[in-house]
C-alpha cells in the first residue's frame, strides 16, 4: 500500500509539472487556460489565442486536457494550481461555487447577460451571481437514417409528444438488420427520458430526491423495456467492440439519441440520408440542457486580462468561429439565429430544431454531489445495459437514503 501511494504520489507530481511548470520564465505574466476538446476544437482555440494575443499583446498558455478533464481539474485546484481561466460544464460547476472557487462575473459582464439564452445563463446562475459564460447550448436530439425510415413508409415526423410514440416508432423500425434506436450508459441520455415523462432525479430546486416518484419509475422501466422487453435498443453485449455512433454510421440503427457534437463526424462519415427530430418534450415536461461556458479562478493575480480573454472568447466574432465546425450550437442569441440560417446548405436540414427546442428545456439540477449521484444511478442501471433479463430498475430504500444522504 505504501508503495503504492509513493506511485501516486509521484504520477500526480509529474502531471502537475507538466501541465505548469515547464514555462519557468515570466511565469507570472502568463495567463493559463485550461479545456478539454476534440482535435478540431483545440485548433480553433490555438487561433483564438494566438489572436487574442496579437490585439492584447496578453499571452495565454493553454493546457489541454482531453482525458479525465475534472479529476485533473480537481487536482489542480487543491494543489493550489488553479488556471486562470478555465472551461467548465453546468454539471461540474457547483462544487466549484460552493467550496468558493470562482469569481462571481455577474458585475462584469451585466451588459452582455441579454446577448444569450436565459436557460444557458440559468445553467450557471447560483442565488443570482454568474459564475461562468456560456459558450454553448445543447440537448440531446434523435439522429435519423431517412432511408431506413422510408423503408418502413415513414417519409415525414411529425413531432413525438413523449417517450411512448417514442418507442412505438422505432418499434416500427427494428428488423433483424438494425435496431430501432440506442440506449447509452451515461446518466445525461436518461436524464432525458426522466425528464421527458414528468420524472428526474433530483427536483428542480435540488432539494428532493424524485427517481422514486411515479413518473420516473415508469421511465425507467420504459428505459430498461428498450434493450430487454421489445429489443429495439442493443445491449451492451450486442454492441460489442462498436460504439452506437459507429452502428448508426454502419447502418445498424435506423436512430441515434445524441448531441450537436456527433454532426462534424456525421458530415465525414455518412453515406445516406440523415438529418435530426427533436427529443420528445413540452412546455409542461421539459428536458434538461446541458451548456459550458469560461469562468474564473476566485484566486487568480490576472483577473483584468482573464476578464478581456473571456470577453474575447464570448464575442460574436469568435463564437462564429467555434459554430463554423458544426460542433456547437452557440449560447448566443444573435450567433445562433444566424448560424442556423447560413447553415442550411450542409446536413443536418432540420438545424433549427438546435434552436427551436430551445423553450422546452431546463437547466439540470446539480449540486455539489451530482457526481456521486451519477455513479449510483449507473450503478444501479448496468444490470439493464447488460441485457440482463430483470426488466425493472431497482432503486431500494436504501438507495433512496444514500441519495438523500447527498442532498445535504
Amino acid at each position: 500500500m505504501k508503495k503504492l501511494f509513493i506511485s501516486l504520489f509521484i504520477i500526480v507530481c509529474i502531471f502537475i509539472y507538466s501541465l505548469f511548470f515547464q514555462s519557468k520564465n515570466n511565469s507570472n505574466e502568463v495567463l493559463k487556460f485550461t479545456s478539454w476538446g476534440s482535435q478540431s476544437e483545440t485548433v480553433i482555440l490555438k487561433e483564438l489565442i494566438n489572436n487574442f494575443k496579437k490585439e492584447t499583446n496578453i499571452k495565454v498558455e493553454f493546457v489541454h486536457i482531453p482525458q479525465n478533464y475534472f479529476q485533473k481539474l480537481h487536482l489542480l485546484f487543491a494543489s493550489n494550481l488553479a488556471p486562470d481561466v478555465v472551461f467548465i460544464n453546468n454539471l461540474f460547476i457547483k462544487m466549484y461555487i460552493k467550496a468558493g472557487l470562482l469569481e462571481d462575473l455577474s458585475e462584469y459582464f451585466k451588459n452582455d447577460i441579454n446577448s444569450y439564452y436565459p436557460e444557458a445563463i440559468n445553467c450557471f446562475t447560483e442565488n443570482g451571481k454568474l459564475y461562468a459564460i456560456p459558450r454553448d447550448i445543447s440537448a440531446p436530439v434523435i439522429f435519423v437514417n431517412k432511408d431506413i425510415l422510408k423503408k418502413h413508409g415513414i417519409y415525414n415526423i411529425k413531432k413525438l409528444n413523449n417517450i411512448y410514440e417514442l418507442k412505438e416508432l422505432a418499434q416500427k423500425v427494428t428488423t433483424k438488420d438494425y435496431y430501432g434506436i440506442n440506449i447509452e450508459e451515461e446518466p445525461i441520455f436518461l436524464l432525458s427520458f426522466l425528464a421527458s415523462n414528468g420524472g428526474g432525479i433530483l427536483s428542480d430546486d435540488c432539494r428532493n430526491i424524485i427517481i422514486n416518484t411515479q413518473n420516473s419509475k415508469d421511465a425507467l422501466n420504459l428505459y430498461s423495456d428498450f434493450i430487454n422487453e421489445y429489443h429495439i435498443s442493443p445491449s451492451k453485449a450486442q454492441i460489442g467492440s462498436m460504439t452506437t455512433a459507429q452502428m448508426f454510421i454502419n447502418k445498424k440503427l435506423a436512430m441515434y439519441i445524441s448531441g450537436r457534437w456527433m454532426v462534424p463526424k456525421f458530415r465525414q462519415t455518412i453515406n445516406f440520408d440523415w438529418d435530426i427530430i427533436e427529443f420528445p418534450s413540452t412546455e409542461k415536461n421539459k428536458i434538461y440542457i446541458d451548456s459550458s461556458g469560461w469562468a474564473i479562478s476566485k484566486n487568480s493575480k490576472h483577473k483584468e486580462q482573464a476578464i478581456k480573454f473571456i470577453k474575447y472568447l464570448s464575442s460574436k466574432q469568435s463564437t462564429e468561429k467555434m459554430a463554423d465546425c458544426g460542433l456547437i450550437t452557440p449560447a448566443r442569441i444573435d450567433t445562433a439565429e444566424e448560424f442556423i440560417l447560413t447553415d442550411k446548405k450542409n446536413k443536418p436540414s432540420n438545424s433549427q430544431i438546435f434552436i427551436s427546442m430551445i423553450k422546452n428545456t431546463k437547466p439540470t439540477p446539480v449540486n455539489e454531489n451530482y457526481g456521486r449521484i451519477n455513479d449510483i444511478l449507473k450503478e444501479k442501471t448496468q444490470s439493464v445495459l447488460n441485457g440482463e433479463k430483470r426488466s425493472e430498475i431497482p432503486f431500494s430504500n436504501d438507495d433512496i437514503k444514500k441519495l438523500e444522504s447527498l442532498l445535504q
